[in-house]
This record gives structure tokens, sequence and C-alpha cells, in this order.
């Protein structure tokens, strides 16, 4: 909630000076292109290989932006106050959604090393001939492309809404946000659900599950929040968004313990449920992720994921420490469970008799490679707008914050 006890006067305007970024953005961009031509070497080698590992890293990056997406959708569509002074960082993430979609095209080059299905005669599999009217290339094809116009339109629009009030300060602009924000909520749930589906379930064409779609979600909603909450230490470690308090990270870090709850509490859902049935076209997933040197993964994402962050984040004092920074320190915690998570998700379909080393040298290499793309991209966005909406007509509010 708000204090509207006192009025306050409206914070100066603030733009990023990249100077201030140092080397940074040269890093993400150097780092970006080795792990590209680290990719084409593993490509060179074993197609295979990189088709697996490049999928791992782009969806691991589509997570993070398709869940700033959401935030900024979920902003609107409740009118919230709190999330002002920190949702132009959001809406720079989700500016990102058009090019983490357009990553995924190479893997489109080496389709038959990795969705088995696309080499399939028909009549060759019962299965496979059932779900043809879904599994198809052409419809395969025409979602991609809806998966990138969709996200596009939606991320696009509200940012060049928002930006467009820091100028004229129209309430037209809050209006027309809302409506897309409202909109936006169940566009991006189809469009991630569906591109977990086609990417992640593809790869074993067999299996399924009804829980897959908000299983990905819950992920995606608590990483990005992560990784908003560095942003904003960043860029207060700098020296800018004094109007982030204590308050507004307080909000962050109850969101990150909802969602470490919501993910814990989905996935338990889906693996009883399949045990529970019993069905070999569901218990395959499972059943390979809990052999071989995967079932140290699986155990470990379970343990880490939750039971470690979760008493963390029970507590207020480490939500809203500044001595210790807990919060900062939670985040890349759960960046890299959310690492963890993609991973065993995606690579016991290649190596089914157990993690690689080697195999994880590809896959080092793709997610820096295409980390480092998007790492570059963000700074070109941060210093073309002010770091936080100056003519909201919630800003005042967000700055009386108290929770």
């Amino acid at each position: 909630m708000s204090d509207h006890s006192h009025e306050l006067t409206p914070p100066a305007a603030e733009k990023y000076d990249i100077k201030r970024a140092g080397g940074l953005p040269k890093l993400f961009l150097a780092l970006g292109a080795i792990g590209v031509v680290g990719s084409v070497i593993t490509c060179i080698i074993s197609k295979e290989q990189f088709a697996h590992s490049w999928l791992f890293a782009c969806f691991y990056f589509f997570t993070l932006c398709v869940g700033s997406l959401f935030w900024t959708c979920l902003h609107h569509a409740t009118d919230a106050e709190w999330s002002v002074v920190v949702r132009r960082q959001m809406e720079n993430v989700a500016k990102l959604l058009p090019i983490s979609v357009a990553l995924f095209l190479p893997i489109f080059l080496f389709r038959h090393e990795l969705w088995a299905w696309w080499g399939i005669a028909h009549g060759a599999d019962p299965v496979l001939d059932g779900k043809r009217g879904y599994l198809n290339p052409t419809f395969f094809t025409i979602r991609y492309l809806a998966y990138f116009f969709l996200l596009w339109w939606v991320s696009a629009s509200l940012y060049k809404r928002s930006t467009a009030q820091d100028g004229d300060g129209e309430a037209k602009h809050t209006l027309i946000m809302r409506k897309f924000g409202i909109g936006g909520i169940p566009a991006l749930a189809l469009c991630i659900t569906f591109a977990a589906v086609d990417y992640l379930m593809g790869l074993d064409y067999h299996w399924f599950s009804t829980m897959w779609g908000v299983y990905l979600f819950a992920g995606a909603a608590g990483s990005s929040m992560a990784l908003l909450v560095l942003i904003i230490t960043a860029l207060k470690h700098q020296g800018y968004l004094s109007v982030v308090n204590d308050e507004h990270f307080h909000i962050m870090g109850k969101f990150l313990l909802t969602f470490t709850i919501f993910w814990a509490y989905i996935g338990f859902d889906q693996y009883m449920l399949i045990w529970y049935a019993n069905i070999p076209e569901e218990t395959i997933y499972f059943r390979l992720r809990n052999t071989e040197t995967w079932w140290y993964f699986s155990q470990a994402l379970v343990v880490c994921r939750f039971f470690l962050p979760f008493p963390v984040l029970l507590f207020q004092y480490t939500k809203m420490s500044k001595k210790w920074n807990i919060l900062k320190w939670v985040a890349i915690w759960i960046l890299g469970m959310q690492f963890l998570d993609i991973y065993v998700i995606v690579l016991p379909a290649l190596h089914r008799t157990g993690f690689s080393p080697v195999g994880f040298i590809s896959d080092l290499a793709a997610f820096v490679g295409v980390g480092g793309i998007l790492g570059w991209f963000f700074f070109q966005n941060i210093v073309k707008s002010y770091l936080f909406p100056t003519r909201d007509p919630r800003l005042l509010l967000s700055l009386k914050l108290t929770n």
C-alpha cells in the first residue's frame, strides 16, 4: 500500500550514462562473440550437441524475458503503485523478447537432431500419428512466428507508451497500457505454454504433462524477478534510482518468496500426479532424470530451488537488509537454480546415460554466447530512456510506499 498522508516533490529524471558501465557492454559483446564461435566449433564436431546446447541457452534467457513482460503486464493490469519506480527495467528486459525468440532460429537448421518427430514418416509411429495435427512442420513454423510477433507487439507497445508518457505526461498512455496489460497476460501465457510444449516437451514427443506450461511459467516469473532485483541493486550501487527504497526491495523479496513456493507446489503436483497414475508415456520423463548421474542433479534442484531459499526469504530482515544485501545473493542463487532447472529439462534428452562433462563445455559456450548478445542489447536499451517513468500518475504514490 502507499502512504497518502503527505506530498512529495516529483524526483528529477535520471538517464544512464553508459560511461558508468565501464567496459561491461564491450565485455558482454566479447563474451557473446566467444560463445558463438565456441558454438560454431561445437556444431562442426556434433550437430546434435550444438542443437541441445543452443536450445538450453535460448530457452533459459527466453524465460527471463517473458517473465519480465509478465511483471510489466501485471503492473498495468492491476494498476499497481509500488512497481512504478522499477518498471522501466522490467520493460528494458522485456524489450529483448524479439531478439531472444530470433536466437532460436539456428536450431531450425538442426531440427532433425533435436526433435525426432520431424524425421518420422506417417504410419511409422501410431502415437505420433495421433499428434500430427499439432506436430507438423507447417503448424510448428506458424506457432514460432506467432510467438515472435505477439510478444514483440505487446512488449514494444508497452515500452513505446511508457516512454512517450515521459515526454507528454498524458494519462491516455496509462489507460492504453492497462488494456495491453490485461490482454498481454493471457497472450504471454499462451506463448510460454506452447513454446514449452514445442521446444522442450517435443524433445520426447511420447511424453506429455498438462502442468508443463504453468511449471515453466513459475520458474520464469521467479527468475525474472530475481534478475530485476540484481539490475536495481547494480543501478543503486552506481548512484542511480534513489527513488527505490527498502520497501520496494521488501515487495520484490516477497514476490521471490511467492514464486519459490509456487514453483515447488507445481513441481510437486506434477511429479505426484505422474507417479500416482504410473502411465508409461508420462513416467518416462522422470525415469530418465532420476537415473544415472542425472539423479543428483534432480535432487539438487529440489533442495536448492526450494528448501534453501525458502527459510531465508521468510524473514523481513533478509529482504530489507542493507548491511549484508542478502536479497541480492538470494536472487543470484535463484537465477542459478533456473539454470539448473532448464539444464535438467533439456540435456538428459541427449545424454541419456548421464551428465557429460565434455558436453557441458558446449553448453556453457552457448549460454555465454546467447547471454552475451542479450546483455549487450540490454545496455543499448537502458541508455535510450529514463531509468524510471518520470511522469507516471502513480509515481508519487510509489515513492510513499509502505508495506
